[in-house]
C-alpha cells in the first residue's frame, strides 16, 4: 500500500544550455504557454495543457561542461501523434522510434498499448508525443509501426 496515493505527475524540470533558445523551442515549436520567468535564477516555466494542470520548468546550466539527456512524454490525441511525424519534419526535427530509429509513422508500444513519436529538443533531451490506444495490451508484440499494429487486431 502506498503511503501517499499519487494522482498524477504535475511537473518536470530540465536543464538547458541556452534558456532563450529553449523558450523559443517550447513556446513556438511545441506550443506550450510560457507561464513565468525568473531571470535572476535562469529559469522559465511553461503550462502543459491548461494552466495549473501540469508544468515544465527549464533551468539554464550556464557554462557547465556536464549534460544529461532526459526524457518525458506529452500526452496527446491519436490523430495528433499521427500528424506529428509531418509536423516535426516541417519544423526541421527528426521523428524517431523509442530506439532512435527514424520513422515515417508512429510506433506502437504494445505492452501499454500506446502510439508514440520521439524527437529531441535543442539540448538533446528526448521528447515524445504519446496517445493511449483503446485495444487491450499485447506485450508479446513488442514495438511496431502503427499500421502493423492495426493489422494485428483480433
Amino acid at each position: 500500500m502506498a503511503i501517499v496515493p499519487v494522482q498524477g505527475l504535475w511537473e518536470t524540470h530540465l536543464t538547458v544550455s541556452n534558456l532563450e533558445r529553449s523558450i523559443v523551442f517550447y513556446r513556438d515549436v511545441i506550443g506550450l504557454t510560457l507561464a513565468h520567468r525568473v531571470p535572476e535564477r535562469g529559469a522559465a516555466f511553461f503550462w502543459i495543457g491548461a494552466p495549473r494542470q501540469a508544468m515544465l520548468g527549464l533551468w539554464s546550466t550556464g557554462t557547465s561542461p556536464l549534460a544529461l539527456r532526459l526524457h518525458f512524454a506529452f500526452q496527446v490525441e491519436l490523430d495528433t501523434v499521427i500528424a506529428s511525424v509531418a509536423a516535426l519534419r516541417k519544423a526541421g526535427l527528426s521523428p524517431r522510434s523509442g530506439t532512435r530509429v527514424p520513422i515515417d509513422e508512429p510506433e506502437v508500444i504494445a505492452w501499454i498499448p500506446a502510439a508514440s513519436v520521439y524527437f529531441d529538443d535543442p539540448d538533446g533531451h528526448s521528447l515524445e508525443y504519446i496517445a493511449m490506444l483503446p485495444e487491450p495490451a499485447r506485450p508479446e508484440l513488442g514495438r511496431m509501426a502503427l499500421s502493423e499494429w492495426r493489422s494485428t487486431r483480433r
